[in-house]
C-alpha cells in the first residue's frame, strides 16, 4: 500500500507492526456533557464524558460505498478492516490509498469521509456491493442463505491450531485493562486480538462491536498479518453472526466472548470451521463449537 499518513492519526497507525502500543487513549473518542446527578446527598452538577458517535462515509474510486455508525479514531484500520470483511480486498498491495477525504459537500462532515482507492488492477463491482451491503442487514434474510453466500468465496477455514483451557482464563481481564475508554465513558465495545502465546497484540474500542472487530482486522493487515491463523479474537459482548464472518474472512480460528452466541453465529461458526467460545467468565466457559482445538487442563 502505497498511502500517505491519514489525516489525525496517531503514530500506531501510520506505523504498524510488533512493537505498537497494545492500545491508545484519546479523547477523540470522547464529548464532555455537564449533566445532573442525584443521589443519596441529592443533586449535583457534574461533568460526565460520553463516548462519542459519529457517521463515517466509505467512498470508493470517488464513489459512495456505505455509511458505518462509529466512534472516531484508528478511521484507516477500521476502513481497511471493513474492506477484508466485507471480501472486497484481501491483501494489503490491493488498496493504493485510504484517506479522509480534504473536500466534501458539508464542511462539518469533514472528518467522516475516507476514500479509498484500490491499486491499478483491481476491480470491483460497486453496485452487487451495495445490493450486498443492504440484502445482509434487511430483515427477513434467510439465515442459511447468509451462510452459503459467504462460504462460496470463503470455504471453511482449515487451521490445525491447538490451545488448552487454561490459555482462555485471563483473557477477559487483559482485554479490559486495555479498554481506556469504556473506563472513562462506560459506553463502548472491545475487540482484542491474541497471539497463539496468549500475548494481547492489539485492543480497540467503538461503540459498535462489528467497528471495533474492523479495527482489529485493519491493524492485522497493515502489519501484514492477515489471514490470522493461530489466533483468537475475543469481543467483549455477545457474538453474532457478523462478528463470525468477519472473523472467518480475517482467517481467525477461534472467536471468544464475555457473553452468549446468537444461534446463527453457532450455525455460521460450525460451517465455517471456528471454534466459537461463549461466557468466558471467571474459571469457566463454554465451547459452542470447534471443541477439537482445545486441549482440556
Amino acid at each position: 500500500m502505497r498511502d500517505p499518513p491519514l489525516v489525525g492519526t496517531t503514530a500506531s497507525e501510520r506505523s504498524p507492526g510488533a512493537t505498537d502500543p497494545v492500545v491508545e487513549g484519546s479523547e477523540t473518542g470522547v464529548s464532555r456533557f455537564r449533566i445532573s446527578r442525584f443521589g443519596e446527598a441529592g443533586e449535583e452538577l457534574c461533568d460526565d464524558a460520553v463516548v462519542r458517535e459519529e457517521p463515517l462515509e466509505i467512498q470508493l474510486g470517488g464513489a459512495s460505498l456505505t455509511v458505518v455508525m462509529r466512534t472516531p479514531g484508528h478511521d484507516r484500520e477500521l476502513v481497511l478492516g471493513f474492506m477484508v470483511t466485507e471480501r472486497v480486498i484481501s491483501r494489503p498491495e490491493q488498496v493504493e490509498s485510504v484517506r479522509h477525504a480534504t473536500q466534501v459537500r458539508d464542511p462539518a462532515s469533514l472528518d467522516n469521509v475516507v476514500r479509498v482507492v484500490l491499486a491499478p488492477g483491481v476491480g470491483v463491482d460497486l453496485e452487487s456491493l451495495r445490493r450486498n451491503f443492504y440484502s445482509s442487514s434487511s430483515c427477513g434474510v434467510c439465515g442459511k442463505a447468509s451462510i452459503e453466500n459467504v462460504l462460496a468465496s470463503a470455504p471453511p477455514l482449515s487451521d490445525d491450531c491447538r490451545f488448552s483451557s487454561a490459555f482462555f482464563l485471563g483473557l477477559v481481564e487483559r482485554l479490559e485493562g486495555a479498554q481506556t475508554l469504556f473506563g472513562s465513558t462506560g459506553g463502548l465495545h472491545a475487540a482484542g486480538l491474541f497471539g497463539p502465546d496468549g500475548k494481547l497484540l492489539v485492543a480497540r474500542e467503538d461503540v459498535g462491536r462489528h467497528n471495533a472487530v474492523d479495527k482489529v482486522v485493519g491493524w492485522a493487515l497493515q502489519g501484514g498479518r492477515v489471514p490470522l491463523a493461530g489466533h483468537v479474537l475475543m469481543v467483549s459482548g455477545r457474538v453474532s453472526y457478523e462478528i463470525v464472518q468477519k472473523a472467518r474472512m480475517a482467517g481467525v480460528p477461534v472467536v471468544a466472548a464475555v457473553s452468549a452466541p446468537t444461534s446463527l453465529a453457532i450455525e455460521f461458526a460450525d460451517a465455517a470451521g471456528l471454534t466459537l467460545v461463549g461466557f468466558l467468565r471467571g474459571r469457566g466457559f463454554n465451547v459452542y463449537c470447534g471443541r477439537g482445538r482445545i486441549d482440556a487442563g
